[in-house]
């Protein structure tokens, strides 16, 4: 069964949830993360999908305090990722508990580096981050787009045996619209080596049986949950199937 992993976004602490990466448009669904965590935890969750959206925009890790008191509360796999664009970025997020590293901005700019750190830390720590708007790939928070698509992106990194990326559709992210099932499974098809994890545009718990049954291996969720159009029975259901 497909792995549900769901999202905690942050801004100033907070749990929170953008639509489509603005972030005037921002609700807030836990004054604490550490509760919404616990929630997936006593549901049967293993990973959780930590996003530092202050530190996509300042370009450092910005809300590790967070991370450290989920990963130490918690028995839950934190990937962590936004503002990592330094080799310190990097091990600050480790250190403070991730156990997994999801660098975008950085695999466009210098994506020489990220080779690097694939070698030195291993493909299993790394998440290669390729967010996605009309094609191309969008950096810095989602606030600049690079002239490159998604399968050249990672096609980049096959050398450095590269095996999960997370693709968000930013056009559908917070939308609950239902995810681009035509992005995810060509994407799959065409990298069978690595693990495409859909994230972005899931509205209801048919969204996942329907990626679950095309062969993707992992899926993101967060607003459907938050808005409750994925119950938490729902939820515990495919967690636990």
């Amino acid at each position: 069964m497909i792995t549900v992993i769901p999202a905690i976004d942050i801004i100033g602490g907070e749990c929170v949830r953008l639509t489509q990466g603005d972030y005037d448009k921002k609700t807030t669904y836990y004054k604490d993360p550490l509760d919404a965590a616990k929630m997936y935890e006593d549901l049967g969750v293993k990973r959780l999908h930590l996003v530092d959206l202050d530190g996509a925009k300042k370009s450092y890790p910005s809300n590790l305090a967070t991370l450290e008191k989920i990963a130490g509360k918690t028995n839950l796999s934190v990937q962590y990722g936004g503002g990592i664009k330094s080799g310190d970025a990097l091990k600050d997020v480790f250190n403070s508990g991730a156990s997994r590293a999801i660098c975008g901005s950085i695999t466009v700019s210098k994506p020489e580096l990220f080779s690097e750190w694939l070698e030195v830390f291993g493909p299993e720590k790394l998440i290669l981050g390729a967010d996605v708007k009309d094609g191309k790939i969008a950096v810095n928070g989602w606030l600049d787009y690079a002239d490159m698509g998604v399968g050249e992106l990672i096609g980049k990194f096959l050398p450095y045996r590269i095996s999960q990326v997370i693709c968000t559709d930013i056009s559908r992210d917070g939308m609950l619209s239902g995810p681009n099932f035509d992005l995810y499974g060509g994407l799959q098809a065409e990298f069978p080596s690595v693990e495409i994890t859909v994230s972005g545009g899931i509205g209801k718990i048919d969204d996942i049986y329907q990626l679950d049954e095309m062969g993707l291996r992992s899926v993101i969720t967060g607003k459907a949950i938050y808005e409750n159009k994925i119950t938490l029975n729902e939820l515990e259901k495919v967690i636990n199937n």
